[in-house]
């Protein structure tokens, strides 16, 4: 075991509390929290010890970040009764958010000048691989945290890729989840143009996987959650078009000019009026972008 003993982790939803269960089967001394009450006793109920506060995680030498944008991870650690209030010196922060790399960079610069580490370490491997701790990380930080921190992310996933300083690793989710985000749209509209041609996509799938036209969409999401009905990855609609737009605003802040780019983010942006924000993201290959003729 590492000089990280206990290690708390703040998010419960399914990725967080799979992490920590993950971190405490890896034998790690887990407490978690949730601003959720709900969440928290779900956790509990499956044995993971949670926290009445943020407070409760003071004396962590490590914490395990799950949440849902940058400027919630912000408030966690740095508001009013946030978790740095309280932290014991040297506290590594591992944030698997999702998150904005310049904002990231921002936060870790401040979190730095008051003693603390930071690593952003942003995931993919869904709900399933955050119990198993076979997650996928995208890792920013500077050698010497990532080195320090590995019995903690290898308790977490199977695939780690130390991508370069702090922000990297967002950037690296990022460009995956426009991949993924883009994958889904152009399969949608692929197999709806077979099956209007009479072929089915149930016919078409082994193929399309045996040949050049294959993605990461079309060998798991496809089988696993869209041709069984299932729409039950556990990653909302709304999760990926924060993703997407997180994108789009990249892209706009280095002045770049991405037409493709650009169409994804309208097509996710202007599901919204037919998909829920609850809705399994999966189920945007249903959706059928009506075009209005100019007038």
């Amino acid at each position: 075991m590492s000089e990280y003993k206990k290690v708390g982790v703040v998010g419960l939803g399914n990725m967080g509390r799979g992490m920590a269960l993950s971190l405490a089967r890896a034998g790690f001394d887990v407490v978690a929290y949730d601003a959720s009450k709900k969440a928290c006793e779900a956790s509990a109920a499956e044995g993971v010890p949670v926290g009445m506060n943020l407070q409760a995680l003071g004396d962590c030498d490590a914490v395990v970040l799950s949440l849902p944008t940058t400027s919630v991870v912000s408030a966690v650690l740095e508001g009013k009764d946030g978790l740095m209030a309280g932290a014991k010196p040297g506290l590594l922060v591992i944030d698997t958010t999702s998150g904005d790399p310049q904002a990231t960079r921002e936060l870790a610069g401040r979190l730095q000048a008051s003693g603390a580490r930071f690593i952003d370490a942003p995931v993919s491997g869904g709900a399933t691989g955050a119990r198993k701790g076979t997650l996928t990380m995208f890792i920013g930080g500077s050698q010497v945290d990532v080195s320090d921190a590995e019995p903690v992310l290898s308790a977490l996933g199977d695939k780690r890729f130390h991508i370069g300083d702090v922000g990297a690793g967002d950037i690296a989710k990022i460009v995956n989840n426009l991949l993924v985000a883009s994958h889904l749209l152009t399969a949608g509209e692929a197999f709806r143009m077979a099956n209007a041609a009479g072929v089915r996509t149930e016919q078409l799938i082994e193929a399309i996987n045996a040949g050049s036209g294959r993605s990461g969409v079309t060998l798991y999401n496809y089988p696993s959650r869209i041709l069984n009905n299932g729409f039950d990855s556990g990653f909302t609609v709304q999760l990926m078009r924060k993703d997407v737009n997180l994108a789009m605003a990249l892209q706009s802040s280095l002045g770049l000019s991405l037409p493709v780019t650009g169409q994804v983010g309208e097509v996710w942006n202007t599901s919204a009026e037919s998909l829920k924000d609850t809705d399994d993201f999966n189920r945007i290959v249903n959706f059928e972008r009506i075009v209005k003729a100019s007038a």
